[in-house]
Formats: C-alpha cells, sequence, structure tokens
C-alpha cells in the first residue's frame, strides 16, 4: 500500500542528525578553493549556479520566487521503495520546468525491501525518467542511513550485497533511461555500507551531502570530484540547499548527458 502524504523521512532525517546553520553565502564563496573542478574545469567563485532539492515536505513550491532567489536546478523526490509516491511530484516538477528551472527526480532507497531492479523500475514508471531536451537532470538515487531501524545502518545487507544491490538499480535506470543514477551519499555511509566500493565512480556522478561545512570534505572511495554538493538543509531555497561543480553551461551539457 502506499504511503500517505504525511513529510516523507528525508527531511525529517537530516534535521535530527545533520549540523545546521551554514549560509548559503559563505558556502558559495567557499566552493572553489574547497573542492576538485568538475572534469578538470574549476566553477567560477561569482556564479556557480545554486540549486535545491524537494519532497512533498515542501508541498506546492513558489517556482518563479525560487527562480527570482537564484535556482538553476532542482532535485525532486519521486519515489522511495516501491511503495511510495510523493503526492506533489507533478506540480513541483512540471512547475519547475514551467518557472524555467533545470530539473531531475530522485529515488530515495530502501535496499532491504525489494531488489534494485524492481525500485529502479517502479522510479522510472513514477516520474524517474530522463530526455536529452536541455532541461532533465539524469535520475538520482538517494542511497543513505535507514531510517527506519537505527541498529541495521546498511539495511542488513552486506558491503558486497550492498554494491550489488546499487549495481542492479543502476542497470535497469540505464537500460530504461538511457543514463546511469547520479549517486547521492555521505562519504561515511558510502565507505561504512558498500566497504569502500570504488566501482561506481567511473561512470556515475556523485552527489555529496555534507553539511554545517565550507568544503565538500574527503569524498567516498573512487571519486576525486563531486558533481553536486548538498551544503545546508535550510536557506533561501525551498528544501535542501545544493551547488553545481562548473559552469551553467557545463550543468546545461550535464544534462544532455555530454
Amino acid at each position: 500500500m502506499a504511503r500517505d502524504s504525511s513529510p516523507p523521512y528525508r527531511h525529517r532525517h537530516r534535521r535530527r542528525h545533520r549540523v545546521r546553520g551554514l549560509a548559503a553565502s559563505v558556502a558559495a564563496l567557499a566552493l572553489v578553493g574547497a573542492a576538485t573542478a568538475l572534469a578538470g574545469a574549476p566553477a567560477s567563485a561569482a556564479d556557480p549556479p545554486k540549486g535545491h532539492d524537494v519532497s512533498s515536505h515542501q508541498k506546492n513550491v513558489d517556482w518563479s520566487g525560487a527562480k527570482a532567489k537564484g535556482a538553476r536546478f532542482v532535485y525532486i523526490k519521486a519515489t522511495e521503495s516501491t511503495t511510495y509516491r510523493n503526492p506533489y511530484f507533478s506540480q513541483q516538477y512540471d512547475g519547475s520546468r514551467k518557472a524555467g528551472i533545470l530539473r531531475g527526480a530522485y529515488h530515495f532507497a530502501l535496499p532491504d525491501k525489494s531488489s534494485g531492479a524492481r525500485q529502479a523500475a517502479y522510479f522510472v514508471s513514477h516520474g524517474g525518467t530522463w530526455t536529452a531536451d536541455g532541461w532533465t537532470l539524469p535520475p538520482a538515487l538517494d542511497v543513505e542511513y535507514n531510517p527506519y531501524d537505527k541498529k541495521h545502518r546498511c539495511y542488513g545487507l552486506s558491503n558486497s550485497g550492498m554494491v550489488r544491490w546499487i549495481r542492479s538499480f543502476s542497470d535497469e535506470l540505464k537500460r530504461e533511461t538511457g543514463r546511469r543514477p547520479v549517486i547521492y551519499t555521505t562519504t561515511h555511509w558510502w565507505n561504512l555500507c558498500t566497504g569502500g566500493s570504488s566501482a561506481f565512480a567511473a561512470d556515475h556522478a556523485l552527489w555529496i551531502a555534507r553539511h554545517g561545512s565550507a568544503d565538500a570534505g574527503t569524498l567516498p572511495a573512487g571519486w576525486s570530484y563531486w558533481t553536486f554538493w548538498q551544503y545546508d538543509n535550510s536557506g533561501s531555497l525551498p528544501g535542501d540547499q545544493n551547488l553545481f561543480n562548473g559552469s551553467m553551461g557545463r550543468l546545461r551539457s550535464f544534462t544532455l548527458g555530454r
């Protein structure tokens, strides 16, 4: 049975467990000196593309207001496991596009509930698609601590089992959409739950979560640079605050798979 429209786990969890308080302006100014640039091209300190991510917690977002405050891209929660769909997804996904914001969908993984391939198929069927229209970001996989069982932060899977689950999700998404997922995670979770696997770094963009710091910190094993950095869970934009590691032109190229 699908979950109701109560706020999804993701945003409640981050408020409990991650450090708050880094202002968006501070993070933006610190971006260039703090991180290795995307594909060797440094981001501009003056104008790194700013974005955010939202879920049903944000409900009907004022997209024109977000654009006026500087939003250039957004990731929107579409699904969780195979039992939850964001009831605000259409308003958020279509509304952001109409406002002139690049947008993409993300799936919150629950690897103990069903296979990666099954969850990927559910995601694609409920918004996790991609098209080379210059406006659609590749679908993203949000894989992090188990919100429902703190004793099993890795969902009861071994390191190799988790790697297989993520690969299964990625392969199915690639088969159905033509793109590998962007992987959202934290360095600690990745190293703990995949054993520091470097199997995905070559063909999966990294969306790193690290709050309360002036830089993205040590990256998960295998990655030498991040593509997106979620640096705070509050700020001028609805939801979590993010930056893209490159220019606006490079971000548009990224939407096209280049």
